[in-house]
Formats: C-alpha cells, structure tokens, sequence
C-alpha cells in the first residue's frame, strides 16, 4: 500500500488539477499550505483553518522544532499532530533551508552540516540521517530530503558541487528514511473524511530538484533526482534573490519534465503571481510566509492588488479589505478599523490581516482548480493579471 495517492483530475496545458490522499486529508491541487514554522501558523487559530479556510495540510520546520521544544518532548506528547492538535495533515521541510541560511554559523562537510544553534550558540550537527530521524518523530504525512539550498548568486561551478552533493545526501536520506519506515511506520490508516480510502501509515518522501538558474544543471539534478525514486518531487533553490525571470525559465524547463504520476512541489514560493505562473507551468503545490509575514505588517493581498492598511488614505475608508474576497474579516472589519488596530499597536490587527490573507492565498487556488477544471485557466490568468497590474499602476 503506497504511503500517498495521487490523481491528475484535469489538465489545461500545463496546468493541472488533481486529489492527494494521505492518511490523513484529501486534498485537492493545485493547493496553497500555510506555513506552521514552530507549529503553529503565526496569528492563525488552527479552528479557523479547518472550519472557515479549509486548510488540508501545513508546514512544520524540522529545525525549529528539533530545536525547540524538541522532538523528546514533541514524541512523549503523542507526536507533532497531537501535541498541537492539528489532525489535517503536515509536511515538514528537511531543515536543511534554515540550516543554510545561517552562514556565519555553520561548516559544511560530506557527512553534514555543523552549525551552532540560532537561541543560544549550543554546537549542533544536522545530516540526512538526523533529518529522517527528526521527521519521522514528528510523524508527519510528507518528509523531505535533506538538501542543500545554495544562495542564487553562487556561480555556476559551485552550483554543480552543491548539487552533487544533494544528489548523495538524497540517497541517504531514501536509505534510511526506509530503513525507519520499515522498523514500524507500516500501519493501515483510514481517516474520517477521506472517502474510507485506505492508504499507507507510512510517510511519504519527497526529493528536492535543485541547481540554481542554471537549466543544464536543474535537467541534471532532475535526472539523479528520478533515478534515485520518491513519492513526490519538489523545486528547491528558487525564490532565493534570483530575477522573476529566471524562476520561470527553470519552472518552464524543468517542471514538465518532471514525472507525471508525481505530485510537483515548488518550495517557498510566492507571491499571487507567482503561484499562478507556477500552475501554468506544471506545479502542484506551493508553501509561502508571505501572507502571515505580510499580514504582521500591516500587508494585505486583494484581488485588485496589494495595500499597506498603515497607509493614512485608509483612516476614514468603511470599505472591507477584499469587496471580492468572503472571509469573516472582510465581512465584518472595515480598513478604517483595521488601520486603527495597526496605529493603536493592537495585537489584533496582525491576526485579523494574516487570517485574511490566507483565506485569499487559499481561496486563489480553489478558483484556480476551477478553472482547470472549465478549461479556462489562460482567460483566468489574463485577467488575474490585469487586474493586479492595474491596482499596482
């Protein structure tokens, strides 16, 4: 019994939509998850998640938690699911992002990277092994590969060495995420929900695509990638201060060409535009911090473009943030209000704006699967655009 399974619904060139089953959600892509870094989604009760929003499935950080409160604890409490009592489903990221990003602070090396903790200094060390290890504490439905996530500035040799190097720790990765697998995670799992369809207790791999903006080496990487075999396959290294059109030069490469009976997992992107350029070109699913990191701030996503609710033009405006968007928030709070909020230092307001957010990140991608569905994804993504552009102008 395979850990997930994975359908393609309907097609619209390259765009697709289809239903992933894990033993714990169905869930239907192309899909937006929120990210839940220490486990929780910053500002975002898990109640409005699941009742208002309708989120399948969240992000988990293996670093942050392995770090704090640690996977001793998180397992003596029942495992990541039911220590924070979201039943839906996780993905967890490898670490391996965080670990990189902190270079004044670590040494890479064949076995794995040696780093000193971002709280308190304590010397650590993280490889494909310890990765596994940490996911499979934390019991989440997808695991990822530890790679290494180079900066879109490095050149081109050390971006071929760097994707070697992935290319080794995913064999490891695979190697002893079976070998954990095996020792007890094989149980039959039916959720309430998921139309009594059975699926693995297993958790699912996912192995990471990278090579920078360099088309030659993300063909490469694919193809080590696809020889070593995963249940699903993600684009890593994108988004990572590289120009909008190289990001969809690699996605227009690579993301066709990456195997049909796979869900496509594009890492850590984006913005609205960016998500449905994305779909255009094959991807699956996304994960971003935008809309909660922007939501702290005072930024908003609309349909008819960004705004910063901190702006003074907004202290007498009754208008809801979204008059096309049907979340709670929007149907309730004018931008008079949530301007105040932001001004007077309330907490809410951070709240009420990522909640909001969300919902638009999550509602963008049901239109989307809708559109796919009708076969009218490119007059959708022209006037998605235009609309924004014209906001923005």
């Amino acid at each position: 019994m395979q850990p997930i399974e994975w359908k393609v619904e309907a097609r619209d060139g390259e765009a697709r939509t289809g239903t992933l089953i894990t033993r714990r959600s169905l869930i239907e892509t192309p899909v937006f998850m929120p990210v839940g870094t220490q486990g929780t989604v910053k500002g975002v009760r898990f109640e409005w998640l699941e009742e208002e929003l309708d989120a399948r499935i969240i992000l988990g950080n293996t670093y942050h938690l392995w770090i704090r409160p640690g996977t001793d604890v998180i397992g003596r409490l029942g495992g990541l699911h039911r220590f924070i009592s979201w039943e839906r489903s996780i993905l967890t990221d490898s670490g391996g992002f965080q670990v990189f990003s902190l270079s004044d602070l670590r040494r890479i090396g064949e076995e794995g990277v040696e780093f000193r903790s971002h709280l308190d200094g304590t010397k650590l060390f993280m490889s494909p092994e310890i990765s596994m290890e940490i996911q499979a504490a934390l019991g989440s439905e997808i695991v990822m590969a530890f790679d290494e996530c180079p900066p879109g500035d490095l050149g081109r040799d050390e971006i071929e060495r760097s994707l070697e190097l992935t290319a080794r720790w995913a064999k490891r990765s695979k190697q002893r995420f079976e070998e954990l697998q095996d020792s007890g995670a094989d149980r039959a799992f039916v959720e309430p929900g998921s139309n009594g369809a059975a699926v693995s207790g297993r958790q699912a791999l996912f192995g990471i695509i990278q090579g920078g903006g360099f088309t030659d080496l993300r063909s490469k990487s694919l193809e080590r990638t696809v020889g070593i075999g995963f249940d699903g396959y993600a684009i890593g290294g994108l988004s990572v201060g590289e120009e909008k059109s190289v990001m969809y030069e690699v996605l227009e490469s690579v993301t066709p060409r990456m195997p049909e009976d796979r869900p496509r997992y594009l890492m850590g992107v984006g913005t609205p535009e960016d998500l449905i350029e994305a779909v255009s070109r094959g991807v699956d699913m996304f994960d971003c911090v935008l809309p909660t990191r922007n939501g702290r701030t005072g930024g908003v996503f609309t349909s008819r473009g960004d705004l910063n609710i901190r702006n003074a033009g907004y202290r007498d405006d009754e208008t809801p943030l979204d008059e096309d968007c049907g979340c709670s928030v929007c149907a309730r709070y004018s931008r008079a209000y949530l301007r105040h909020l932001y001004t007077a230092k309330e907490m809410l307001g951070p709240i009420l704006i990522s909640h909001h957010n969300l919902s638009f990140y999550l509602g963008l991608m049901k239109k989307v699967r809708a559109a796919i569905r009708a076969g009218e994804f490119e007059p959708f993504r022209k006037t998605f655009a235009e609309r924004r552009a014209e906001a923005a102008n």
